[in-house]
């Protein structure tokens, strides 16, 4: 289903036959300046991983899927110049970094807007989609996970709504840094 923006954008849930450019936007992501504090994993890493990985990673994010949806903002050209994904987090289960989930709630990863489409409102286009796609499989909350020192990040995820909640965690890559969880919540 694609969900018209109020500028020129189309949002739409990535397919299975995306994979290639699923794989293209996330290497661009990952050249980003940011992306050492963004993203868990670098450039090197992802473009060695094998057409199946993104072939997987296309069909349990994509349009179908329960677990996850990967979103991304067409431009009228066609290109993409945004994603953003939501993982749904199941109480009793543990996140990645060990903690016990306590409610239903969507976990957003992967945010990217490639620097020319930022400051428009696209990103929160693309998270109001990702929200009421977790909201509809039954999420009581969105949560999403930003470093200490990226403040562009934090900008944006507070224009979008979402609100720091007070946990911190450290740093996946360097546990002297910190992690900020920010967290989107509606009346139940």
């Amino acid at each position: 289903m694609d969900f018209p923006t109020g500028g020129d954008y189309v949002i739409r849930a990535i397919r299975p036959d995306d994979w290639h450019r699923v794989r293209q936007l996330r290497l661009e992501a990952l050249r980003d300046p940011a992306a050492p504090l963004a993203f868990l994993e670098d450039y090197e890493d992802a473009a060695a991983k094998a057409d199946a990985f993104w072939q997987d990673r296309a069909v349990g994010s994509g349009e179908g899927a329960t677990a996850a949806r990967q979103f991304i903002a067409e431009a009228p050209d066609g290109s993409w110049v945004g994603s953003v994904t939501v993982l749904v987090e199941e109480p009793g289960t543990k996140d990645w970094a060990g903690h016990v989930i306590e409610r239903r709630q969507g976990h957003v990863v992967g945010v990217y807007v490639r620097p020319e489409h930022r400051g428009n409102g696209l990103i929160k286009e693309l998270f109001d989609v990702g929200v009421a796609w977790a909201r509809e499989r039954g999420a009581q909350r969105v949560r999403l996970l930003v470093h200490e020192e990226n403040e562009r990040a934090q900008g944006a995820y507070r224009k979008a709504g979402f609100v720091p909640s007070g946990v911190v965690v450290p740093f996946f890559k360097d546990e002297s840094q910190d992690e900020l969880e920010f967290v989107l919540e509606w009346p139940s």
